[in-house]
């Protein structure tokens, strides 16, 4: 059963389900996602139920379905892109293919006000993302909202509080979208989410499950695996903590340091710091597959955890016997892996690879955030006492510069054999080349894996309206691009030249410097609180052969389930550029202009 009160939110599969939840916790109400079999029995008990978007054609064989049951229930619904085709086909109106598609921006046009479009202006721009659309309301149903191409954007049964949109609202591309999100939760009379109630429920759950047993707990120095390691201590006490932080060689420049002396005020003294940066890179030599890497970064960082724990006696007297595995995995973590039943594999987190999948099933490992959002860990933290500083750093990956080091088996001979096509290229406008190197996506409710274009001016520093624009027109337009730089080292289009090229040691001691660099000139700037994230990415090709090139990847964000691309000031781009440029083996510098959607945050 759910939780008394709670808004359901039912996955079809869309990227963006646990973005909708949490929104609405960040309303004050209780979230929670489930499956969309979930029979209407098990159901009954929520305030309120969402039906999210997904991937899939909802008329086809083996589609996701929800119970028809739940209808019934006499609680408000709300369909979302996919959810609105399946109330539209399930009461008995019709979804065809489009005639026309819709990925981007759009303005859509009231034609009724409907209580969750109550004051909302007659015209506002939405995202949508669909191929698929409504051609028939079911019976009861008027139209409250359309496009140019969408008759049907949006609908309303009021007399049974149910409600479609064709559009994402979740997403803060949609105009308005928190303010409809809002008034559909005001309706449902939810129970109220608080962060302190949170923490005291996930104290008791944490003692429950770990018993009289110890936990191991790996800390990379982020932000979840250090928030989660400051609460396992507070709750079960040192004595039965052990934090295990692995010196991969790839960390930030003088990481370690910085997070041993963060504990030292919070009295937290149970960290061991293991080095192991030669048996990663040994185990990750000649790997260039983006999934490759991250499962055997997971997998390493499992065989050390198994090894200090024998030499530090945790282990017992078998698996599982006497300590659990504590990892600082979050709702984000879960989804992107495909952690719900429809839901399209984005990455395989290193925190869900194989080995720990297993030790999950069996019970063996204890992940006290994985129901938090970013947002919530950091209000967590400073609960907790850790330093604000601390709280509210740059979230930085698990497998560290791993997934910020693009690798590649082809050669420059190969790459101009294999004469890379890019549909329909020839009509953007502005000098332009598409690069010979791919990275990951989401367009639309699915994973994309595609290429990137740079772009080129003659003030490769300054950042256009146009050049915005284009970063969004082009991927919506183009199947084959999900991402558009800046190229802020040259002022016309390179030929460029790749290099097979792995993890060494060498590329992550190159890489750590342009980041050090990138942050030391935000701070300098004073935009380092301003700025979410600011992923450093070095790519292995370059103007000059056997050269490289490094992306710079600032976005601004809440959760990271969506964001924008955070543009520089002149200023501080051209000092970032002329500094990585003095690196050696750096030729080329550019500036990723991309939102997500259509862009991941990390480009692996």
């Amino acid at each position: 059963m759910v939780h008394p009160g709670s808004i359901v939110i039912l996955d079809f599969g869309g990227q963006y389900a646990h973005l909708i939840a949490s929104r609405v916790r960040r309303m004050g109400a209780y979230s929670e996602i489930r499956v969309a079999e979930t029979s209407a029995k098990e159901l009954k008990g929520a305030a309120g139920i969402i039906l999210s978007g997904g991937p899939q054609s909802v008329y086809e064989q083996g589609s996701p379905q929800a119970d028809p049951k739940i209808l019934e229930l006499g609680i408000p619904i709300l369909g979302l892109c996919y959810g609105h085709q399946w109330l539209a086909q399930t009461m008995g109106g019709k979804v065809s293919p489009g005639k026309t598609k819709e990925y981007g921006h759009t303005m859509i046009e009231r034609t009724g006000e409907p209580a969750i479009f109550q004051g909302l202006p007659k015209q506002f721009t939405v995202w949508m993302s669909h191929g698929d659309e409504v051609s028939a309301l079911p019976k009861g149903f008027v139209t409250t909202a359309s496009s140019k191409v969408c008759q049907f954007a949006a609908m309303a049964d009021e007399s049974r509080n149910i409600y479609g949109v064709q559009f994402h609202i979740e997403v803060t591309h949609t105009e308005h979208g928190m303010d409809i999100l809002k008034k559909f939760v005001g309706i449902c009379a939810p129970a109220p989410w608080g962060i302190t109630s949170y923490a005291d429920q996930v104290g008791a759950e944490i003692k429950k499950e770990v018993g009289d047993r110890k936990v191991f707990m790996l800390v990379s120095g982020g932000v979840d695996s250090t928030v989660a390691f400051t609460l396992l201590n507070k709750v079960l006490g040192a004595e039965r903590v052990q934090g295990l932080l692995v010196d991969t060689g790839l960390m930030r420049k003088g990481e370690i340091k910085q997070i041993e002396s963060a504990f030292r005020p919070l009295k937290i003294t149970n960290l061991h710091v293991e080095d192991a940066s030669d048996e990663f890179f040994k185990n990750l030599e000649g790997i260039v597959d983006p999934e490759e890497k991250r499962k055997i970064i997971g997998k390493t960082f499992l065989d050390v955890q198994a090894r200090v724990a024998a030499r530090m006696g945790l282990s017992g007297s078998g698996p599982g016997s006497g300590w659990l595995l504590g990892q600082g995995t979050i709702y984000p973590d879960t989804i992107e892996t495909g952690g719900t039943k429809h839901a399209d594999h984005i990455k395989t987190h290193h925190n869900r690879v194989d080995a720990i999948q297993k030790m999950i099933e069996k019970g063996l490992v204890i992940e006290p955030l994985k129901e938090l959002y970013k947002d919530e860990v950091r209000i967590l933290g400073e609960e907790l006492g850790l330093p604000h500083d601390l709280v509210w750093r740059h979230p930085f990956p698990g497998p560290g510069l791993g997934v910020r080091i693009l690798c590649i088996q082809m050669s420059d001979e190969q790459m101009k054999s294999e004469k890379l096509k890019v549909k329909n290229d020839e009509n953007i406008s502005v000098p332009h080349v598409v690069l010979p190197i791919r990275s990951v996506g989401v367009q639309g409710d699915g994973r994309t894996y595609r290429h990137a274009i740079a772009l080129f001016s003659h003030h490769p520093c300054t950042v256009t309206s146009e050049q915005k624009a284009l970063a969004t027109s082009i991927p919506n337009s183009n199947k084959d691009i999900n991402r558009v730089l800046l190229c802020t080292s040259h002022d016309h289009p390179q030929e460029f030249h790749v290099s097979p090229a792995s993890i060494t040691r060498d590329r992550a001691d190159l890489l750590r410097e342009a980041d050090a660099i990138v942050s030391d000139e935000v701070r300098s700037a004073d935009l380092y609180s301003d700025i979410w994230q600011f992923p450093v990415v070095l790519l292995p090709f370059g103007a000059k052969k056997g050269n490289e090139s490094i992306v710079l990847r600032p976005i601004s964000s809440t959760d990271a389930m969506t964001a924008n691309a955070f543009i520089l000031d002149e200023g501080v781009l051209t000092k970032i550029t002329k500094r990585i440029l003095t690196l050696p083996g750096i030729d080329t510098i550019f500036l990723d202009l991309t939102n997500k959607p259509p862009g991941t945050i990390e480009w692996e």
